[in-house]
């Protein structure tokens, strides 16, 4: 099997992923007619409305993740995660039921998003995890990979079939749907092979463990500003709900079947995206710096955008950027966490990726409402730029980069830094060999008295790499 696609060789994970697949569909099916009857049949066109109604479904999130993260340290995570499913499909369902007689109210709506909210808080870090007890640590990154890959395939059928059904049969038929497509995920959970299963090391309950994953983070400084980065863009610049309602219904006039082609058609590049950073062995910090200036130059792009056609074409470029660097900063986080720290670390990094959206989406939604959804875009647009710079000043502040131009060698153009960041472990006292980590021809240099994680530490601000990323040849 390729590089690509790796991890689909593991007999668990390639039972998961048809699982998740399928959820993933009724998943985005349910999104995109939940904010067209808020956007067009409860409302009279309100975006701030839909702002209010993602708040509230990501809300939760932003308070419970920290605990919701020792959850998932804590408990057994399939069992969990069948729990939170059975859970989610149930208020898919009665949603549904609402909808379907007619009775469904713009507060039935708020109230059923806050309720998914509160699960998907307690779900969130327990599925991002178990994804390590699937394949194997050198297979992790390529599995987060495909994970995104999955959820965003299904955006490329649940988006227009969810417009198709609403328009034929109705939105609260597309919430039963979702609630059936739920059991995929639990179904899948009871199929897996348990003995087979890569258990991660449980914590018992003791005082302070919550403030320990604080803490964790606290002292990884890379960690910190990848979550600066990516709570910048999922406050301000991933409201594309908002930004697809708005454009198609506002600027250009369409209705609910195009509103959902928008999404579809956003996957197709959010895909790619995801399939290219399945083929990295690993995940890197400039990559997540590309990815953030690219989205912001990309959403720029679509705020010009004359035509619905043209709009829809930009859209690719916006799915790729954004799934390049929300899959690389996940990845990253996962695997360069301490297993037994990786539950807690994952909450704090989805609270803080998906908790912002209670701040920025209502904002994003006046900001559509009053000035138009063009300006809301240009709002993501600098979202993404502000992102890859903040990390940029980290990497000259505390990794020493430094450009320099070799005008008469080759390569002519030389980026120099102390490595990406990355827990490294540390050598036995008194070997001065280094030792294998994810800056290879690193050299290292650790005192014997620094205890594994000062070492560490200690290891990535003294470690020095030079890496040639531009060779300008001439014609000989």
């Amino acid at each position: 099997m390729s590089a690509m696609f790796r991890s689909l060789s593991v007999v668990n994970y390639r039972i998961w992923f048809a699982g998740a697949l399928v959820s993933n569909i009724g998943t985005w099916m349910q999104r995109t007619a939940q904010d067209w009857i808020v956007l067009t049949e409860l409302t009279n066109y309100n975006a701030t409305a839909v702002g209010i109604t993602m708040a509230l479904q990501l809300g939760p999130m932003l308070l419970l993740m920290p605990w919701s993260g020792l959850i998932a340290d804590r408990f057994n995570r399939r069992k969990l995660l069948i729990l939170t499913q059975t859970l989610m499909g149930l208020l898919a369902l009665g949603l549904g039921i609402l909808t379907v007689l007619e009775v469904a109210e713009l507060w039935h709506v708020y109230l059923f998003a806050f309720g998914l909210g509160i699960v998907a808080a307690i779900d969130a870090p327990a599925r991002q995890a178990f994804v390590s007890e699937l394949v194997a640590e050198d297979q992790l990154s390529n599995a987060v990979a495909l994970n995104s890959a999955s959820f965003h395939g299904a955006r490329l059928i649940g988006p227009a079939a969810a417009g198709l059904l609403t328009v034929a049969v109705g939105a609260g038929w597309v919430f039963m749907i979702n609630a059936v497509t739920f059991a995929g995920t639990v179904f899948a959970m009871t199929l897996l092979r348990t003995h087979q299963l890569r258990r991660q090391p449980t914590i018992s309950r003791e005082r302070g463990q919550l403030l320990a994953g604080f803490r964790y983070v606290r002292r990884r400084s890379d960690i910190v500003v990848v979550m600066i980065a990516v709570f910048l863009i999922g406050t301000f610049g991933l409201n594309f709900a908002i930004f697809t309602s708005t454009m198609a219904t506002i600027e250009f006039g369409r209705g609910a079947a195009e509103f959902g082609l928008l999404s579809s058609i956003m996957a197709i590049g959010a895909v790619i995206g995801a399939l290219l950073s399945a083929r990295r062995s690993r995940a890197r910090l400039r990559l997540i710096v590309l990815g953030a200036a690219l989205f912001g130059i990309a959403c720029a792009l679509s705020a010009i955008m004359p035509t619905y056609a043209t709009f829809a074409i930009s859209l690719t470029l916006v799915g790729l950027s954004s799934l390049t660097l929300m899959t690389t900063a996940n990845a990253y986080v996962q695997t360069t966490t301490r297993p037994e720290m990786r539950g807690r670390v994952m909450a704090l990094y989805m609270a803080i990726f998906v908790g912002g959206t209670p701040l920025g989406a209502p904002l994003v939604g006046w900001v559509a409402d009053a000035f138009g959804p063009r300006w809301a875009l240009g709002l993501a647009a600098t979202s993404g730029l502000l992102a890859a710079g903040v990390i940029l000043f980290w990497m000259v502040r505390y990794r020493r980069l430094r450009v320099q131009l070799h005008p008469f060698s080759s390569p002519r153009v030389r980026v120099r830094h102390s490595g990406d960041g990355g827990e490294v472990p540390a050598t036995k006292r008194g070997d001065a060999r280094p030792t294998p980590h994810e800056h290879e021809g690193a050299a290292l240099d650790i005192a014997p008295d620094l205890d594994r994680e000062h070492a560490a530490e200690r290891n990535r601000e003294t470690a020095t790499r030079e890496i040639a990323i531009v060779e300008a040849t001439v014609p000989r």
